[in-house]
């Protein structure tokens, strides 16, 4: 994640989560799996959102902005899904000048998957669609 620390805000740009590419492992609803999102999932989620929210540790009651308010921009490149955010937040602010940001993460709905059974262990889940509600800084 890239860190610009301005006056009143910092500017974040990194990637939220890469495409084609396996995750550690989670819990889902089909067990311990990784997950994989298959290319232009998050584009086809993106396109079909009317509003994604910025949030602070996933935590609703520290939204950091939106797309619809203006300092979140979303899209999907090659490599996955790609946040450039302005944070205005004193304690994010504070975060990034003492180096505490860790990363990104995202909130979503899976409208369609497959799991993939594999001999070395834990199965592969399939992203093959979903909706993103939100997207965190995670610190």
């Amino acid at each position: 994640m890239r860190i610009e620390i301005r006056s009143d805000s910092v500017l974040l740009d990194g990637y939220v989560n890469a495409v084609d590419r396996d995750s550690k492992p989670v819990i889902t609803p089909h067990g311990k799996v990784v997950e994989r999102i298959e290319p232009r999932a998050f584009q086809k989620a993106l396109d079909r959102a009317e509003n994604i929210d910025l949030l602070l540790d996933h935590n609703q009651n520290r939204k950091l902005g939106s797309t619809k308010q203006g300092n979140l921009e979303l899209f999907e490149d090659n490599i996955g899904l790609r946040a450039i955010c302005t944070v205005t937040d004193t304690e994010v602010i504070q975060a990034a000048k003492d180096g505490k940001l860790k990363g990104w993460s995202f909130g979503e709905y899976v409208i369609e998957d497959k799991i993939e059974h594999r001999s070395e262990g834990i199965p592969r889940r399939n992203v093959i669609d979903l909706d993103i509600f939100e997207v965190s800084i995670i610190k």
